[in-house]
């Protein structure tokens, strides 16, 4: 089994939330990351990251036992990734941003390596317009944490060749996750169920219905949900999630999807959740969630 992982060579293209915890997964199950990224500064703080998630995904048993981890190294350089035998684009959702990466990932890999869009919102044969060997493009959407959650939306495009499909479903059992394939559309499944319910939970947080951790809490008693929307709102960002309530409103014209003004303001504040220390909740430099007094008087409060 071993030598099934290290014949996967991956190519992470964005080192925030999202590159950083996949790379941790493919490390995780052995598998060597090139991570990309155009800020050293990103890439510095992305190597903490990286090691945090191993050591909390080794605490939990999330990992397979006795596996050799494999290497991860950070760059500044597209020319590095080359020899990926896989790339997952993981940079912000942006469309262009999008294009222009996987664009540029097209040109520099060998032809048939699948180009992995780790998109929550946008459709993949949005991205494939004007992307070189659009057969070669593939969507994956990984929940957060990715070396946690083991199931993962995938989504195949308009164009998207049976070889692309077979290799990046190798790809993904290789690191130990769970492919569940659904249609190409704004938000596939998972962001057009969750990111609405967020969404509503900020408002009634908004209007004084409830606290931040009034709303989790009932989500979690009454409903199962195991984290509540608005904690879950911090660990995606709050940025992320504006971005993807854009796109969706945009694709769909769901009113629901419209952001709500108090998220929209603290992202305008720089609160963007576990990543920056303040969200709906506070969190100390290394992430953890402060004592929930201060957390609830926070966010009580407004933006």
């Amino acid at each position: 089994m071993e030598s099934e992982q290290y014949a996967h060579q991956l190519a992470v293209l964005g080192a925030g939330v999202m590159g950083t915890s996949i790379a941790a997964t493919a490390i995780g199950h052995g598998i060597p990351v090139c991570l990309v990224d155009l800020d050293d500064a990103t890439l510095d703080r992305a190597r903490t990251r990286v090691a945090q998630d191993l050591r909390h995904a080794q605490l939990l048993e999330a990992l397979p036992a006795g596996r050799r981890p494999g290497t991860l190294t950070t760059t500044t350089s597209f020319d590095e990734a080359e020899d990926a035998t896989a790339v997952i684009e993981a940079v912000t959702e942006v469309l262009e941003v999008k294009r222009k990466v996987l664009t540029r990932a097209s040109d520099l890999v060998r032809p048939g390596t699948p180009l992995i869009s780790n998109t929550s919102g946008f459709p993949i044969g949005e991205l494939a317009d004007g992307i070189p060997r659009a057969e070669d493009l593939v969507g994956t959407h990984f929940m957060n944490p990715s070396y946690l959650i083991t199931m993962v939306e995938f989504i195949p495009g308009p164009h998207t060749s049976e070889r692309t499909l077979t290799v990046a479903h190798r790809l993904l059992e290789a690191l130990g996750r769970r492919p569940v394939a659904v249609g190409d559309s704004p938000g596939f499944v998972t962001s057009r169920l969750l990111h609405p319910m967020i969404n509503t939970a900020v408002r009634l947080v908004a209007e004084g219905t409830a606290t931040a951790h009034t709303a989790d809490l009932l989500m979690q008693g009454c409903l199962g949900h195991p984290t509540g929307p608005l904690r879950t709102a911090d660990l995606i960002g709050l940025d992320n999630l504006v971005d993807s309530l854009n796109t969706l409103y945009e694709r769909t014209g769901d009113p629901s999807c419209l952001p709500s003004e108090l998220l929209v303001a603290k992202v305008a504040a720089g609160e963007l959740g576990r990543k920056s220390g303040r969200g709906f909740y506070l969190y100390d430099e290394n992430g953890i969630e402060l004592p929930q007094q201060a957390a609830q008087q926070f966010t009580s409060a407004g933006p």
